[in-house]
């Protein structure tokens, strides 16, 4: 596969089944990674879902998806929580086969992800489960480091969401 095979784009509202589609492999891969349930994600009524792929054209807020041909292999959102604490990172996933790949999906996703979050800010943040080790090193390859804060889990397990910065050039 070559990155030419994966596009990187926004999502739109129209794209609603194949984001749900998504989430729910995302839900399924890593359920402590994105801060909601998979029972919770399959009540989600084809309005809800219609709200969350429009992020990808909205106003402070973006969500962008790798797709190859027909599949969705990725998807990397931002959203600005608060008029203080700038943009952060969210929904971050890569489909397990195109983790690390020649295509660069990883990267091509952070890298539009970077370009919206330019536009609010000089950094960019994220939160990840401190027993996300695999993620942390991925973060900390990508340019992001440990800020030292932390904030409570909210969800079963419990545990401590860790907070990474990576300034934006």
């Amino acid at each position: 596969m070559q990155a030419s095979d994966v596009v990187i784009r926004p999502t739109t509202a129209d794209d609603w089944p194949a984001v749900r589609a998504l989430r729910i492999e995302m839900l399924r891969d890593f359920p402590i990674a994105y801060a909601e349930t998979l029972e919770h994600a399959l009540e989600v009524d084809e309005a809800g879902w219609r709200l969350r792929a429009a992020r990808g054209t909205t106003d402070g807020q973006t969500s962008i998806v790798a797709i190859e041909g027909t599949r969705w292999v990725g998807h990397m959102g931002g959203y600005i929580p608060d008029a203080t604490s700038g943009p952060l990172l969210v929904g971050v996933y890569v489909a397990p086969d195109h983790r690390g790949d020649a295509a660069g999906v990883s990267r091509r996703l952070l890298a539009a992800v970077e370009e919206w979050a330019r536009g609010y800010g000089s950094t960019l943040r994220l939160e990840v489960h401190e027993t996300n080790a695999r993620a942390i090193r991925f973060y900390e390859k990508l340019g992001f480091t440990l800020t030292g804060r932390s904030r409570e889990y909210e969800l079963a397990p419990g545990g401590l969401e860790l907070e990474m910065i990576k300034p934006l050039a």
